[in-house]
């Protein structure tokens, strides 16, 4: 697959239906920039973008990606290339559902910290320990949220599979 072949293709389509990168942008939730982007074969839209884009062109995904109209559709790549998409929009909606339990959390202790606080009782034993833990566990939240949300996320787990390898090895 060849980025600004299909960067190209995607300009022609455009200009085909007379639209403007920031129609097709605002069609698509994004910005012209990412449009801008996807032309210059700088990067590519998601899977579930690309499926929207190639609906409303009227080609086939395995035309988009080789930047090219083609005679004669593959019916089993694209029905292969809709199974990667609808697996990505899974792991999205997993991922997106571990982020709010873990801020949920952080709401939850930040809140019972908040409590203790209000009431005066973070001067007591038991009550500072409660507190003190608490805090701990949104600025925990806040981090987890930080790096997943980032994108040294994949640093992190590259990191950690290859420390998970040496172990293993040894």
């Amino acid at each position: 697959m060849d980025q600004k072949k299909t960067g190209m293709f995607l300009k022609e389509l455009r200009k085909e239906k007379n639209l403007t990168q920031e129609q097709l942008a605002e069609m698509l939730g994004v910005s012209n920039r990412s449009v801008s982007r996807w032309e210059n074969g700088v990067n590519m839209p998601d899977f579930d973008l690309v499926i929207e884009i190639v609906n409303y062109f009227n080609v086939t995904i395995e035309e988009f990606l080789d930047g090219e109209r083609m005679t004669e559709m593959d019916k089993k790549t694209e029905e292969t290339l809709l199974k990667v998409a609808d697996y990505e929009n899974n792991e999205k909606m997993k991922f997106s559902k571990k982020l709010c339990r873990i801020f949920i959390a952080a709401l939850i202790a930040f809140i019972i910290y908040m409590i203790i606080d209000i009431q005066g009782l973070s001067s007591t034993g038991v009550y500072e320990k409660i507190a003190d833990f608490s805090l701990g566990l949104v600025l925990g939240a806040l981090l987890l949220g930080a790096l997943f949300t980032s994108r040294y996320m994949g640093r992190v787990q590259a990191f950690k599979k290859r420390i998970l390898h040496r172990k293993s090895a040894v």
